[in-house]
């Protein structure tokens, strides 16, 4: 296996005090536009809902964008919440996306709602969404949907209905399955697909569902061996001190999640620091910033790319995908994300990026 692992980018689209979702959407164009220039693989916008520090609700229309400021970087979905919208929508959606920008779609599917109860409710009383007992027999739906054949349905009457989600599909987009427990590792075994455990929210049990996924992994015509990369949350900066600050905000607002606290748009890294050197140092707070801290790769480009590296070789992969968490000084632009961009900058130095993923001209 190659020791210097491709590198890809996950992006919340975080939401920082004083920024307006413009703002922060523009921010991430950008950060697109750069992973697309230093040679990363793939860049992949999730989907969460009603969440203060976190823009990006809708991966469709963020894929349509960065694939139009993007030529050669995978650009995709990490992931769409499938029971949140009705198959063939999905499948309609990004057989369009493959049509815009072909060879260069993702369609990364996760079986969670993104979202709290209440706005859950919200979205299967407004729109078309989907039951999430039938996820195994959605997937499948989307998978045929996409295609040039599409798919056929028998009516009561008997007749045979084809349904397509585009008329003539040249290529179509590659469908990942994301999960944090063993259920989406089973069912991407199950039908030959592509998997990634989502180790940047929760890397309990990593090791044991990748072997799953793997053990039981049954060969599909597009995918004859199994296929799996590693997500990471990463901040990087010229010195550690400086990593470790910029991680701050982000480390605060998970761990007021998991706390279950109130949450807010992100704190600037100023006002991170002195909240942080006004709080008991043994709080629940602290503790689970610590624990947290201990897993996330946060350091000097050196440190960070060996860690990257250290991942790879564990778990027998040739791709990481950060989470690139750097926050914001309060006296950078609100249009940009200097501390995110530097993160991808270092580590694509410091792992020869361009040496393995040579650069494509065209869509």
């Amino acid at each position: 296996m190659n020791t210097q692992p491709r590198l890809s980018v996950l992006d919340l689209v975080p939401v920082r005090s004083g920024q307006t979702s413009a703002q922060a959407l523009a921010a991430s164009l950008e950060l697109a536009a750069l992973a697309d220039r230093l040679g990363l693989e793939r860049y992949w916008f999730a989907e969460h809902h009603n969440m203060a520090a976190v823009a990006a609700s809708s991966p469709p229309v963020m894929i349509a964008a960065a694939a139009a400021r993007t030529s050669r970087i995978r650009v995709g979905s990490g992931g769409v919440m499938l029971p949140n919208h009705a198959p063939l929508v999905v499948a309609e959606q990004f057989a369009a996306l493959e049509a815009i920008a072909p060879g260069r779609i993702d369609l990364g599917i996760g079986r969670a709602p993104g979202s709290d109860p209440v706005v859950t409710s919200l979205l299967r009383a407004t729109g078309p969404t989907a039951d999430v007992d039938r996820f195994p027999q959605h997937v499948t739906d989307i998978l045929s949907l996409m295609g040039p054949d599409g798919a056929r349905l028998r009516l009561v009457s008997g007749d045979i209905y084809d349904v397509r989600a585009t008329p003539a599909a040249g290529s179509v987009p590659t469908v990942w399955l994301l999960g944090s427990s063993d259920y989406s590792a089973r069912l991407a075994a199950e039908l030959g697909l592509p998997y990634v455990f989502a180790n940047h929210f929760s890397g309990q049990g990593m090791d044991q569902i990748l072997a799953l996924y793997r053990d039981g992994y049954r060969p599909s015509a597009e995918h004859p061996e199994p296929r799996t990369f590693l997500t990471a949350n990463a901040v990087v900066a010229p010195t550690s001190d400086e990593a470790h600050d910029r991680a701050l905000p982000q480390l605060r607002q998970m761990a007021r999640l998991r706390s279950g606290q109130k949450l807010g748009m992100l704190e600037t890294v100023e006002a991170a620091v002195r909240a942080t050197a006004d709080e008991p140092a043994n709080g629940m707070l602290a503790q689970s910033i610590e624990t947290m801290r201990e897993r996330w790769l946060i350091g000097d480009a050196e440190h960070v790319a060996g860690e990257v590296r250290g991942l790879a070789e564990r778990y027998g992969v040739e791709e990481v995908m950060v989470v690139p968490v750097a926050g914001s000084r309060e006296d950078e632009p609100l249009d940009a994300t200097p501390g995110r961009a530097q993160t991808l900058e270092l580590l694509a130095t410091h792992l020869a990026v361009g040496a393995i993923v040579a650069p494509k001209t065209g869509v």
